[in-house]
């Protein structure tokens, strides 16, 4: 399987457990690694035959930015949910980053990796 990486992709959100995260967004960082089959883009140079990686990041941005998740792992799996729905994706790595959420730490991060269902 080929990748597309979607790296960095910094954004807020209501995110956390205690009382003082659920009235003011936090800094989220997301990367993103979608696996598909890109070798016909790469041969006929046609990008009807590749991922929309920019409709992807915009999913990504519209799920984040409106999330009030408790928990990273959550929007985690939100964004894998989404990912998997562009038809050539067949399965994607996904990490969500919470900088500053542990003293001494720069930040704390989740990933997982889902598949489609065969």
């Amino acid at each position: 399987m080929d990748k597309i990486h979607i790296k960095d992709i910094a954004l807020s959100c209501i995110i956390g457990i205690f009382e003082h995260e659920r009235h003011k967004k936090q800094e989220v960082n997301i990367n993103v690694t979608l696996h598909a089959d890109l070798s016909e883009a790469g041969i006929t140079d046609d990008f009807k035959k590749t991922v929309d990686y920019k409709a992807v990041k915009q999913k990504i941005m519209g799920l984040v930015e409106n999330s009030t998740h408790y928990l990273i792992e959550a929007i985690a799996e939100d964004i894998a949910k989404a990912c998997l729905e562009f038809d050539m994706v067949e399965k994607v790595d996904v990490t969500v980053e919470k900088p500053g959420a542990l003293r001494f730490a720069r930040t704390v991060a989740v990933e997982i990796t889902r598949e489609k269902a065969r």
